[in-house]
């Protein structure tokens, strides 16, 4: 703890490297640093080609509100999202329309030709959610909850109505409009907190997709509205690069005694873009690598292999380790177990067998050898039961082996830092992922010298059996390996 390479890590991984999308240089010079960064601490390292992806370069973009008067808007191309070729683009604002159904959509979409459409809810209030809560009225408070609850079904209900979506971003609705002569298609997924939005990609080619703050958003919406005549001056950098390879970055210690057995150190390297991917997932690729580091130095002859892998594209489907699980059955036939790590800066408060009876046993040797000011906050769920998704050691445990998400407390990652524009290196509670680290190295000792295999039973849950469905796990998906099957 006292010599922690954590600060310095994550400095370089948020600061200089920055946002690490799936096929940009980004996630390209992530990996190349943790392979130098690993054989600078005498372990092996390798980037594994994964499959390809469609590669593009993020630039500056800017967005102005001309008229019907002038400022500078808070605002950054979606991922993924086209440029304008190196130009100026400006035009007028409208309203994606209310409308029967599909066929009255098809019939409006002449006009957005030329236009920039508003596609995302107007919001009532950019006032974050605990100030309300602190400073309203009881009844001034419900009248807000009710009208924003009214606005989010109504907007919702109007998407639906056109026939399409917009899936994380613009979906079908942004290609549509895109095909339509759109000079661009307008976005903000405003989460409730002091200046956050969520910032996801687009599928356009030619039309940019912005993202706009809460604040600017709801402006331009206003005076769309209002008939007040808005107008954007849009110049948006941006570069298709062509289909490039995409990688996991796999870093490992061999076996004395086990070499075959395994265990292994998991965190998600991509990121969405908006932000530096800090708590999402900074801090759970450099407690891996921390991790590694002590181990290296303290225990660089494990009983088993110990392997980490840094994750590609888990934003988009959990791709980079299920790429892994499909390409290395043997180390899922081996995996002794999985310690993964991928929900924010906070310390580990939670721990759960995945539903296999005798991981809890397992858990029990560990647990019991920890130093309780790494555990004493820790609460252990069991037996739990196995992730059907939201992170990678969902990849493994599908296939029954012992994998386990260290679940950490909150830090407000769903409001503030959970892929949003915010999610930066200042947001970091340094001393909380330092403990992390230790904590996980402690852990991949533990369960190296083992001298029990853990059990791969899987509870059965009594509700489960008077329904008739003892036994169900979750089934193995297979990993998205290009982005035609990504967009399909």
């Amino acid at each position: 703890m006292d010599s922690s390479q954590v600060v310095p890590l994550l400095q370089t991984l948020t600061d200089s490297i920055g946002p690490r999308l799936t096929g940009t240089p980004g996630i390209q010079s992530a990996h190349d640093w943790l392979v130098k960064t690993y054989a600078g601490w005498g372990v092996q390292a390798k980037n594994e080609r994964v499959g390809t992806w469609k590669g593009w370069r993020r630039g500056p973009s800017h967005v102005d509100l001309i008229a019907p008067r002038v400022r500078t808007l808070e605002g950054t191309m979606l991922a993924w999202s086209p440029g304008t070729n190196g130009r100026d683009v400006s035009g007028p604002v409208v309203i994606l329309p209310d409308v029967a159904d599909s066929a009255a959509f098809a019939a409006w979409l002449p006009q957005a030709r030329g236009k920039f459409v508003l596609v995302s809810q107007p919001h009532p209030t950019c006032r974050a959610d605990d100030s309300w809560e602190r400073a309203a009225t009881p009844q001034t408070l419900a009248r807000v909850r009710k009208e924003r609850d009214s606005i989010r079904t109504a907007w919702t209900d109007r998407v639906r109505k056109t026939g399409l979506n917009l899936s994380l971003g613009t979906g079908t609705l942004g290609l549509a409009l895109e095909r339509a002569g759109a000079l661009g298609v307008v976005a903000s997924l405003y989460q409730g907190g002091w200046g956050v939005n969520k910032v996801f990609y687009t599928r356009n080619e030619r039309a940019p997709a912005l993202d706009l703050s809460c604040e600017d958003y709801t402006l331009v919406y206003r005076l769309a509205e209002r008939g007040q005549g808005p107008q954007l001056r849009v110049r948006g950098d941006a570069q298709f690069t062509g289909e490039v390879p995409t990688f996991n970055t796999v870093a490992t210690i061999r076996g004395s005694e086990k070499p075959d057995e395994y265990v292994v150190l998991s965190a998600h390297l991509d990121s969405w873009d908006a932000g530096s991917g800090a708590t999402d997932n900074a801090t759970g690729t450099v407690v891996m690598a921390e991790a590694m580091r002590l181990l290296a130095k303290a225990y660089p002859r494990p009983k088993r292999t110990i392997v980490v892998g840094h994750w590609t594209s888990e934003e988009q489907g959990l791709n980079g380790s299920r790429a892994f699980v499909e390409d290395h059955p043997e180390v899922v036939k081996g995996l002794q177990a999985l310690f993964n790590q991928d929900n924010g800066t906070g310390r580990i408060v939670n721990v759960s067998p995945s539903g296999l009876v005798g991981a809890g046993e397992a858990w029990g040797r560990w647990a019991s050898r920890l130093p309780s000011e790494l555990t004493n906050q820790i609460q252990y769920r069991f037996p739990g039961s196995p992730s059907g998704g939201g992170s990678d050691n969902a990849s493994f445990i599908c296939a029954g082996a012992p994998a386990f998400g260290l679940g950490s407390a909150p830090w407000d990652y769903g409001t503030y830092t959970w892929h949003t524009n915010r999610d930066t290196f200042d947001k970091i509670s340094f001393d909380d992922v330092k403990a992390n680290a230790t904590l996980v190295a402690m852990l991949a000792y533990l369960a190296s010298e083992d001298p029990q295999t853990t059990s791969r039973e899987r509870a059965v849950r009594i509700g489960d059996v008077a329904r008739g469905t003892a036994g169900q796990w979750p089934t193995c998906q297979k990993a998205i390996r290009r982005w035609a099957d990504y967009t399909r």
